[in-house]
């Protein structure tokens, strides 16, 4: 909705619409069903979710591995039990992806009414 409105456009779209014997009810009844659908789609696809998701996961695998590693293990990193650590870094990095998700959620662009839509919603 990023793009700014045109009035020739719409008023071609629209008459092309009406010989095709659509109503302007029904163009915009399939306006806003695609707008639902989008804000849908975004919310579904948001990155953060996605990164978020993936590093809880890779994180939860990675921590059980630090937590059943042996003492050779341990010993190869110089004493640090490198995967418990890294495990548990990945688990906050995705647990911060998901919290700031349901925080800050993404933000939906408000569509922009042509001209002729707020004429025809006065009252006389």
């Amino acid at each position: 909705m990023s793009e700014q409105f045109e009035p020739e456009k719409h008023a071609e779209a629209a008459e092309r619409l009406h010989r095709a014997g659509f109503s302007e009810a029904e163009v915009q009844q399939e306006v806003t069903e695609l707008e639902e659908r989008s804000e849908t789609a975004a919310r579904i696809f948001d990155l953060r979710r996605i990164i978020g998701g993936l590093f809880v996961v890779y994180g939860v695998i990675v921590t059980i591995t630090g937590l059943l590693d042996d003492q050779a293990a341990i010993d190869k990193a110089q004493g640090i039990n490198i995967n418990l650590w890294t495990g548990l870094g990945m688990l906050l990095l995705g647990i911060f992806f998901l919290v700031w998700l349901k925080l800050r959620p993404a933000a939906h662009p408000t569509p922009t009414l042509p001209p002729e839509a707020v004429e025809e919603k006065r009252p006389e």
